[in-house]
């Protein structure tokens, strides 16, 4: 997600990867995949610079080749998945 600021200076998060198009005319204006359209004050180089750092951000995240401690199962047999149903 991505911080924008609208008009009004309310902080708005927006998902980048349905972002369909930006158009700057003295204001900026972000056009959504469902239809939603949102005015806010960052000008177009801003938002394209903060989605390619959104993205860039999960591809190092995903090629890390890092353990994770909270992914490692600290006792195997205290391990007892739960079903709901």
């Amino acid at each position: 997600m991505i911080r924008l600021t609208r008009m009004d200076g309310s902080e708005l998060y927006l998902n980048p990867d349905l972002i369909e198009t930006i158009e700057e005319t003295p204001d900026t204006h972000i056009a959504l995949l469902n239809g939603n359209r949102y005015l806010v004050l960052e000008p177009a180089a801003v938002i394209v610079g903060r989605i390619i750092t959104f993205k860039a951000g999960i591809q190092r995240r995903s090629f890390t080749d890092v353990k994770r401690k909270y992914l490692l199962r600290q006792r195997k047999d205290n391990y007892r998945p739960v079903c709901p149903l």
